[in-house]
């Protein structure tokens, strides 16, 4: 790979990293072409890009950019690739539903909205975090459900007065 080709990498992984909030760090050294694929296209399904990198390059990338990605620097030992997704969990389910089959992918670490996780045990707290529609939804139900109590009291209450009125006009 040439100065110029390296300094291509460097730029586009400088951008792709400014550019998102989730990145996962894995190593899927180990697995076989079939297992590769196999993980590649459920990656796919759940919108998460999964790529092979260079630990200098990546390392070079991280300190170009504008983020804090504090210990994940010290992790780029060994086979490492990254993933990339919108939801912060995405990458972490993946990962959690592929190893019921395999032994693989390892976790290595996670940038996910400025927070940073290292080492494999971080796997289920990474699956039990909220995405942002996941936290909307939770937030728009929360505030529904005040008014969806009071309307109901009102019409059962309205029910019940109408009943008794009825009652008290027959006798």
């Amino acid at each position: 790979m040439t100065r110029e080709e390296k300094s291509q990498v460097i730029q586009d992984l400088t951008s792709t990293l400014a550019d998102t909030d989730t990145i996962y760090l894995a190593d899927i050294s180990g697995l076989d072409a079939l297992s590769t694929s196999n993980l590649r296209r459920a990656c796919f399904k759940a919108n998460v890009k999964l790529a092979v990198v260079k630990n200098t390059l990546l390392s070079k990338a991280m300190e170009a950019s504008d983020k804090e990605f504090g210990e994940l620097k010290g992790i780029l030992k060994g086979n490492t690739s990254i993933m990339i997704a919108e939801a912060g969990n995405a990458p972490a389910k993946v990962i959690k539903e592929f190893r019921k089959k395999s032994d693989r992918p390892l976790l290595k670490g996670a940038y996910v909205e400025e927070a940073v996780y290292i080492g494999d045990e971080q796997l289920n707290a990474l699956v039990n975090i909220k995405s942002r529609e996941e936290l909307i939804g939770d937030i728009v139900g929360l505030l529904q459900s005040p008014a969806k109590n009071v309307i109901s009291a009102l019409q059962s209450g309205g029910g019940k007065l109408a009943g008794i009125l009825k009652t008290l006009s027959e006798k």
